[in-house]
């Protein structure tokens, strides 16, 4: 009598093992460089938003000055439960979001009105200026933007050399 063999032979295992150990050292630089990318894409997208959120406020709320911090522009006007900025942006003045620490600041203007969020006199800004810099260090893009609303990419931080208003000394604009 003759036994036909069921299952499989652990040679058969090893193979389908290599085969998918060859696909994932395929596949997982492409995931990194794929993650990397979305991050860089979301901190250019909390910019394009600190700008639009900045620019609303300065018309609406701060009698043409700009907000000094991002928990500013999280706070809700009188009559409203809205806040200027969202997606968790407005809920510290330094913020982590897909991989990038975003943070953003304004100089005191002496002469700047009390705004309707409540705001002291002398507090509100003239200019603005935000960064996003990566929490990976082997990640080199880094982001910034001011009031003159042109996002500029840079392999370090721009955090320290980022001009309220004007273009920084070191940096690229990125093309719209």
């Amino acid at each position: 009598m003759i036994r036909k063999a069921r299952g499989f032979a652990l040679i058969d295992l090893i193979f389908v093992c290599g085969i998918i150990g060859l696909l994932a050292s395929i596949a997982l630089p492409q995931l990194a460089l794929a993650k990397a990318s979305a991050g860089a894409a979301s901190a250019v997208g909390s910019m394009r938003s600190i700008s639009s959120s900045q620019l609303t406020y300065a018309l609406t709320c701060g009698g043409g000055f700009y907000a000094p911090k991002l928990t500013i522009l999280g706070t809700a006007p009188p009559a409203s439960v809205e806040p200027y900025i969202g997606g968790g942006l407005g809920d510290a003045d330094m913020v982590s979001k897909s991989g990038y620490t975003i943070r953003m600041s304004g100089t005191a203007y002496p002469g700047a009105p009390q705004t309707c969020n409540g705001v002291a006199p002398g507090d509100a800004a003239q200019g603005f200026m935000a960064a996003a810099d990566p929490n990976d260090p082997n990640n080199p893009r880094f982001f910034a933007i001011n009031s003159n609303n042109s996002i500029y990419e840079h392999s370090a931080t721009l955090w320290g050399l980022m001009p309220e208003v004007g273009e920084p000394p070191v940096g690229n604009p990125l093309v719209r």
